[in-house]
């Protein structure tokens, strides 16, 4: 079984108002190639669910999203991503602003087939107040009340992943997976990015085998595109580059996203996008972050 697909390809497979999960979190192993091939597509009306970084700006800047379901979009150091801010101060966005954990568990009762997990996060907050659909239940066996998480199905999950091979099995060899085969277990398909396409034989090896999160079957289609990730990490291969986004943050008050867009993204390839940050040797060579 040949799951490769070239980046174009998976993006022609998403339609209009589509729900679209994505996986890493803030500046970490984001299919940032694969939000760049969103950016040249004349997609719109999207609902983006994530734990959001430049992905979610950049989507937002250039008006393809209508509804965004998170529970935070920043780039670390820099704590409030600088176009989602935009966007959201100008109310361009539908928002359902939730908790980390009720994200997740929104996540697994769609993976679950549940309507709802019940959930004690979230009670006593402000969440419930500003996401009325978000629903409050008693429990049938005491007098206590939990939150009812409904379950977030998507159309579509994007994630990016260190190691792939051409049948869908994915390796996330980083500390932390973060929840992408939540992402993919809720989304009834799922487009991967790999930094390196491996042969099968790869994954005999027990410490491999290990940090597979999901069945191949649940991976709809492979790209192999190196660097893929940046400007987020991609654990063993590189880390942040923060410079890169010191750059992108200055557009947002300088030129806007257009002039960002302009000098990297607009009427570029993935290849000439990456020339013009020095080539994948320099991505490569960006050190991992350590905390």
């Amino acid at each position: 079984m040949n799951k490769l697909k070239t980046a174009a390809e998976m993006v022609a497979q998403l339609s209009d108002g589509m729900t679209i999960g994505i996986g890493g979190w803030g500046p970490r192993r984001k299919p940032m190639a694969l939000i760049r091939e969103i950016l040249r597509s004349d997609l719109k009306d999207l609902t983006i669910v994530a734990y959001g970084g430049a992905d979610v700006g950049m989507l937002c800047a250039a008006g393809k999203v209508k509804k965004l379901i998170f529970a935070f979009v920043s780039l670390d150091f820099i704590p409030l991503e600088p176009f989602f801010r935009k966007a959201r101060e100008q109310g361009e966005l539908e928002l359902m602003e939730i908790d980390e954990g009720m994200l997740l568990l929104g996540l697994r009762a769609a993976a679950w087939g549940c309507p709802y997990i019940p959930t004690q996060v979230g009670l006593g907050t402000d969440v419930i107040k500003h996401n009325p659909d978000i629903k409050v239940i008693d429990s049938p066996y005491d007098e206590k009340e939990w939150l009812a998480m409904p379950a977030i199905k998507l159309d579509a999950a994007l994630v990016h992943v260190d190691h792939a091979d051409e049948r869908g099995v994915c390796q996330i060899s980083a500390p932390d997976h973060h929840m992408d085969d939540w992402f993919v277990r809720a989304a009834k398909k799922s487009y991967v990015s790999c930094d390196e396409l491996v042969t099968s034989d790869h994954f005999n090896s027990p410490e491999a085998s290990r940090q597979v999160f999901w069945e191949r079957s649940l991976t709809t289609a492979v790209c192999h595109i190196p660097g893929g990730a940046h400007p987020t990490s991609c654990a063993p291969f590189n880390g942040i580059d923060n410079k890169h986004l010191l750059h992108y943050n200055k557009c947002a008050k300088e030129g806007g996203f257009s002039a960002y867009s302009d000098e990297f993204i607009s009427n570029k390839t993935e290849q000439e996008y990456q020339e013009l940050l020095g080539g994948l040797a320099a991505i490569r060579a960006i050190p991992q972050t350590t905390y």
